[in-house]
């Protein structure tokens, strides 16, 4: 159709946006020892997990906006899934360790160095890459117990579980209830994680009585806040609420915005709204002019 070199175009301008706007942040958090301390390093690691989403669902898809044949190998496919579970695990888990550290550097400035060392920083990174590993095994071997003989179309732009349940010919119901249990218990528990840790540095800003106080907490937590509610808000809609066949179109476009979208977007929202980031990126670039 007429519009597929458009789309193909706008889709491979926003993966390149996505690649150099992420590793850009990374390479400059490297660079500047004083971008060396947790917050930075939290935010290092979004930014390699969205550069790894974006590439686990994006070249693919660029492929089959141009190709007639739109095939993927169940190997592939699979493979697929597994790199886009690891990922979009991850985030969740990092976004709850992003609040947990801006709450501790909120609500007990003066302990911060102590209880936010770089051991902890590293545990924690080890946890929300650990878990991300743990839940795409746990999801992919029990589709490896799937067959797919009724239909060999995914109405979907990549390999996700939700579609590929649709088309199994095997009863997917073990799968549908692993889904629920620990999708939902990872959602459940980083949300959570994330309101508690905003509510108590809600009621610390609330006290602080100083405006400068009230500036810097703010300009911290909003594009983390920003992050969380762009990220969740698909999410939810996907994954909590009951499937039916005429939400394939609206799956599609839920999707789209988590994997495609939001990793552009982030390493945006954390510089733009970040002094020491945009601090560090002057010098390099004087640096390097």
């Amino acid at each position: 159709s007429q519009w597929k070199i458009p789309v193909f175009l706008g889709f491979l301008l926003i993966y390149l946006l996505t690649i150099m706007g992420n590793l850009g942040l990374i390479a400059l958090i490297w660079n500047d020892p004083h971008l060396h301390i947790p917050m930075y390093l939290f935010l290092g690691s979004l930014a390699l997990v969205d550069t790894w989403l974006s590439s686990t669902v994006t070249p693919k898809m660029l492929v089959n906006l141009l190709s007639k044949s739109k095939i993927i190998s169940l190997s592939e496919c699979m493979i697929q899934f597994f790199s886009f579970a690891i990922s979009a695990t991850t985030e969740c888990f990092l976004l709850a360790t992003m609040a947990y550290d801006r709450y501790v550097a909120i609500c007990k400035p003066l302990l911060y160095p102590v209880i936010m060392d770089n051991g902890l920083c590293i545990r924690l990174l080890v946890l929300s890459f650990g878990g991300g590993f743990i839940h795409a095994l746990i999801h992919e071997s029990f589709l490896l117990r799937l067959t797919f003989c009724h239909s060999n179309v995914v109405y979907h732009f990549y390999c996700d579980i939700i579609p590929l349940l649709k088309i199994s010919c095997t009863d997917p119901s073990v799968n549908i209830l692993m889904l629920f249990i620990f999708s939902g218990s990872i959602q459940v528990f980083t949300i959570v994680t994330i309101l508690v840790s905003y509510t108590f540095i809600l009621f610390a800003i609330l006290r602080k009585k100083s405006e400068k106080g009230l500036r810097k907490a703010f300009s911290t937590c909003g594009s983390h806040l920003l992050s969380v509610c762009l990220y969740y808000g698909p999410l939810l809609f996907m994954y909590v609420r009951p499937t039916s066949s005429d939400t394939n179109d609206q799956d599609m476009i839920f999707s789209l915005f988590y994997t495609v979208i939001i990793p552009v977007l982030n390493p945006i929202i954390y510089s733009l709204r970040n002094k020491k980031v945009i601090d560090s990126l002057s010098k390099s670039l004087k640096r390097n002019v």
